[in-house]
């Protein structure tokens, strides 16, 4: 496989992610959206590989987290944001 293609999958899941969520709350700012699972995903690879070091960049098992940390970034951007 190609050196680069976990990282191209959870970017491509990131994006995804954000447009799922922008279907099914009905919103129409997909850019802000696809910021904060981009962000999301970050911070979930990020805790996966360097804070408590359970994966490699070499693994599979760091794209599961930063899936996860996106939707959890996700869910709380629709639950906290302001509604003005």
């Amino acid at each position: 496989m190609a050196p680069y293609t976990d990282i191209a999958i959870a970017v491509v899941g990131a994006l995804v992610l954000a447009w799922i969520a922008d279907l099914l709350t009905g919103r129409r700012g997909l850019g802000g959206t696809i910021l904060v699972a981009a962000v999301g995903a970050g911070c979930g690879a990020f805790l996966a590989i360097r804070v408590f070091a359970l994966a490699t960049l070499g693994d599979w098992t760091w794209i599961i987290w930063s899936m996860i940390a996106a939707v959890v970034c996700l869910v709380a951007f629709f639950l906290f944001r302001s509604k003005r």
